[in-house]
């Protein structure tokens, strides 16, 4: 559970910044529209979206995508048409009239920014902006979901692809599946094991995998975390989740080998209290073993 007390001190600071930024009225940065309408009119941008983009860039649901679009239709700022190669796929792109606006909106973003940072000293201003580059990584570390599904879904076999293709490029003598051991999607699927894919606003940035043996040890296996979620704390969220998995299905310890290219996760393992053991299997690939006690939580 999170202390109230933290919950508290996250309100209090949501509540400043909505009110720093005018968010808490209909007429963001002096327009005539809320802030919905004018971050859709910035995120359509000049080259046009997808619709079923948008929504999973910004994580909102179809009807309310609708129904900002046809808003900004009635306004003349927005047009919204069936891409040429599918019907089915619809395009947003701004109008002449839209385009001017969201130049508007950008010169008011940044006078908004400067009023901001105006009435501060130098050093105020370079602490603020540390503080706000921290907070923006952690909240981008705070969108990401967890899905356990099959290792077959097509954005598990992307993530399985990039990680993979990473191997191969980061291993001294490159990096074949075929001549790893095998954990393919029946040793990945229930009760044999578990596939997580980590996705921020509905876009897969990283996955990882367990297998469970009878001697109630879990195997971890194809963790990997896109090169810009990096420096997040992703790959940490990424293993604490698979940890919990592996309580969860009754596993008493965890073990993973892993290659001495790996130097980054070679050093969260560490971090997260996994210890180097003698080797435990056969891997080619591998110059590390570790393993760590799983205690009930």
């Amino acid at each position: 559970m999170i202390d109230d007390r933290i919950v508290g001190r996250v309100r209090r600071f949501n509540r400043a910044v909505g009110e720093t930024i005018g968010a808490v009225d209909d007429r963001f940065l002096g327009r005539r529209r809320p802030i919905g309408e004018s971050r859709l009119l910035w995120e359509i941008g000049a080259d046009g979206a997808e619709v079923r983009t948008l929504r999973a860039r910004l994580g909102l649901d179809s009807g309310y995508v609708a129904r900002v679009l046809r808003s900004l239709e009635r306004q003349g700022l927005v047009r919204v048409r069936a891409a040429s190669n599918d019907r089915r796929v619809r395009i947003a792109s701004l109008t002449r009239k839209g385009i001017r606006e969201r130049t508007e909106l950008d010169r008011r973003s940044d006078a908004l920014a400067a009023r901001i940072l105006e009435p501060l000293t130098g050093a105020q201003r370079a602490e603020m902006v540390e503080a706000m580059s921290r907070v923006e990584q952690m909240l981008r570390a705070s969108m990401v979901r967890f899905d356990v599904e099959p290792a077959t879904t097509r954005d598990a076999r992307w993530c399985l692809r990039q990680y993979f293709s990473e191997l191969n490029e980061r291993f001294d003598r490159g990096f074949h599946p075929d001549a790893s051991l095998p954990a393919d999607a029946a040793d990945l699927a229930p009760p044999r094991g578990a596939f997580v894919v980590a996705r921020r606003r509905r876009e897969p940035v990283g996955c990882g995998a367990l297998m469970f043996h009878a001697d109630r040890t879990a195997s971890l296996r194809r963790m990997w975390v896109a090169r810009s979620m990096r420096g997040l704390g992703l790959g940490a969220q990424l293993l604490d989740e698979l940890e919990r998995l592996a309580r969860e299905r009754g596993a008493t310890r965890i073990r993973l080998e892993t290659n001495r290219a790996l130097r980054e996760a070679i050093a969260l393992y560490r971090r997260s209290g996994y210890v180097e053991v003698p080797p435990f299997n056969g891997e080619p690939y591998a110059h590390h073993w570790f393993e760590k006690p799983l205690a009930r939580r």
